[in-house]
């Protein structure tokens, strides 16, 4: 991009170049929804990211002056951000995510979903008595990072993430690793559920595809930098979710629950199955289009999740 001015001259400290980055990305005109909605706090990522620093910083931090070497790096991450279009995540090989640091890479979706409100929350009301939990599974897990953040609500339980991609099972793995979980998460390649034959969960928990075909075609650069496999999901993006309703009786324990994210396609899930007694949250934080319901309440409607899955 030719016309935008690269020069920090005057420029010295975290609030300058969080300012100025904020200022330069929305001359960019950038598209701002992996784990930031605006172009100061990208900006503020980026910086904090150079410089080492934590989330939450002391007021007297923000007066902080950059050296001439900090002072190149974040001007040339904020450059790369701007002529990439890739988000900021992908610059910097990190996410945050209930808390949580996580390693991504464009082999996975940024972590991004309201699920970790759900996480914070141990999943309750639809999960009694946390310490009861003993097997978790993360279905379509891409980084892992719903998965291994809901050990912190069940102490007792162990978690299979699994994904079709062995790509993004790597960097589940390295997930795994970096929070020394590996008798805790196990990373797990299986279509769905056809790996897990004779496996049965207190929880099935989902954050699969469900963008429909309009969608896809209107998604942001920033969003086209991410695996098409994490995303797209047919025309009106319940491809997996059809088969995930149905089969999630099988690899449901007696008083199981399965949750699963659709965002924007609830209004698809609603048309499809009026019949079904899903539960809608609501979020404090932001975020929509997240399911619950019981293995008993699915077992009710198997006939009808079946014919519109398989047939």
């Amino acid at each position: 991009m030719s016309n935008v001015n690269y020069q920090s001259e005057g420029l010295e400290n975290v609030l300058d170049f969080v300012r100025w980055g904020g200022s330069l990305f929305k001359k960019a005109e950038l598209y701002f929804g992996h784990g930031t909605d605006n172009a100061f706090d990208e900006a503020r990522v980026l910086v904090f990211f150079v410089l080492n620093l934590p989330a939450e910083i002391p007021e007297n931090y923000w007066q902080a002056k950059l050296t001439a070497q900090e002072r190149h790096q974040v001007t040339e991450l904020f450059q790369r951000r701007i002529e990439s279009r890739k988000p900021a995540a992908y610059l910097t090989g990190e996410a945050w995510f209930a808390g949580l640091r996580f390693i991504v890479n464009e082999n996975t979706l940024v972590p991004r979903s309201p699920i970790a409100e759900l996480i914070s929350q141990s999943y309750a009301p639809w999960i009694q008595d946390a310490e009861a939990v003993t097997h978790v599974l993360d279905l379509c897990t891409g980084s892992g990072c719903i998965g291994i953040a809901s050990l912190k609500a069940f102490p007792n339980s162990e978690v299979d993430l699994v994904d079709i991609s062995a790509e993004a099972l790597e960097v589940a793995q390295k997930n795994i690793d970096q929070y020394g979980l590996n008798d805790f998460a196990h990373a797990i390649q299986s279509d769905l559920y056809s790996a897990l034959e004779g496996k049965q969960y207190d929880l099935i928990v989902s954050n699969p595809p469900y963008v429909d075909e309009i969608e896809m075609q209107a998604l942001p650069e920033e969003f086209k930098q991410e695996p098409e496999l994490g995303l797209a999901a047919g025309h009106d993006g319940l491809d997996l979710v059809r088969k995930i309703l149905a089969e999630a009786p099988k690899y449901l324990k007696e008083d199981g629950v399965l949750i699963v994210e659709v965002g924007v396609s609830q209004y698809f899930v609603e048309q499809e199955y009026p019949e079904l007694p899903l539960y809608w949250f609501e979020f404090e934080h932001g975020g929509e289009g997240v399911f619950a319901i019981q293995k008993s309440e699915l077992e009710l409607f198997q006939d009808v999740l079946d014919a519109k899955a398989f047939n």
